[in-house]
């Protein structure tokens, strides 16, 4: 069996130290602050998570761009190289270009290293989403599994990743286009939060509506408790916009109505943050329906 390793992408947010216990090599895509632009390396060696915020709520502007196919090929070729296959765990496609930039390089690798294989999955997750699918794909890539037989278990298994979210400040959702200019305003007044999901094609989808912030944390663990799958056996992953004090109390509904075997909790990314903003959160599981 050749031997191959796992790709992604780091709007995947998974912290620095997990990625590197489990092999993984995490690809960063760029965010653009103020004029100044830093790639989102889960070392936060080029822009710190508290930095990044820091500068949004002050009012710092923000942008992302994709990892493009020449990047993928300066990435993947020494992989190839070194004899190794490949497979991509992508960014949702209904989010970025970046899952596309990755197909292109893939098949433009394909024609150099024609005994090579290369293979792309879009996730169709975003944020600690994509993470527990690249966690999963990990463990299962532990047990032996060849590169084909990870590639469908991570397409398969991709579905059932749930993704419940919502957001302190409806300004990144209305700059987004995801709420209008007047619910933005009238939710802000009446201190409405939304309550959001990732839909099966990658989509963000705004769900429900909660009065105020604990009410709106209440109605994600209510999620998971409906719809999570034996979470007694799973690792749930809860992320969020510089906002740890509201995870660790969303752990702890979880942790005190559910008893999953682990949680991990890590902040959202730069590339994630800037179209949700300072204190988004957000939990994923394996669930019967997204």
């Amino acid at each position: 069996m050749s031997e191959y390793i796992i790709l992604t992408d780091s709007s995947c947010d998974l912290p620095a130290s997990l990625a590197d216990e489990l092999g993984v090599q995490i690809l960063p895509l760029r965010v653009n602050l103020d004029g100044r632009e830093s790639r989102n390396y889960p070392d936060e060696r080029e822009i710190s998570h508290k930095e990044f915020y820091d500068a949004l709520r002050n009012g710092g502007n923000a942008s992302t761009s994709a990892v493009n196919p020449s990047e993928f090929v300066e990435i993947m070729k020494p992989v190839l190289e070194e004899g190794k296959d490949i497979l991509y765990i992508a960014f949702a496609s209904a989010l970025s270009s970046t899952c596309q930039n990755g197909v292109i390089a893939a098949e433009e690798l394909a024609e150099k290293y024609p005994e090579r294989k290369i293979y792309v999955v879009d996730s169709k997750c975003a944020s600690l989403g994509q993470g527990l699918l690249v966690y999963l794909a990990a463990k299962k890539k532990l047990e032996g599994l060849s590169i084909e037989e990870l590639r469908d278990f991570t397409a398969r298994t991709a579905p059932g990743v749930v993704h419940w979210f919502t957001v302190d400040d409806l300004f990144f959702l209305k700059r987004g286009g995801r709420v209008s200019a007047a619910t933005a305003a009238v939710g802000t007044l009446l201190n409405i939060k939304p309550v959001l999901h990732v839909d099966d094609d990658g989509f963000l989808i705004n769900m429900s509506k909660a009065r105020g912030r604990k009410a709106a944390i209440k109605a994600i663990y209510d999620k998971c408790a409906a719809t999570g799958v034996d979470v007694a056996h799973q690792h749930l992953f809860i992320s969020h916009g510089d906002c740890e004090e509201d995870a660790k109390y969303l752990a702890s509904l979880v942790n005190d109505g559910l008893h999953p075997a682990d949680i991990t909790i890590n902040a959202i990314g730069p590339v994630i943050g800037a179209h949700s903003g300072p204190g988004t959160l957000a939990l994923f599981f394996l669930g019967t329906k997204r």
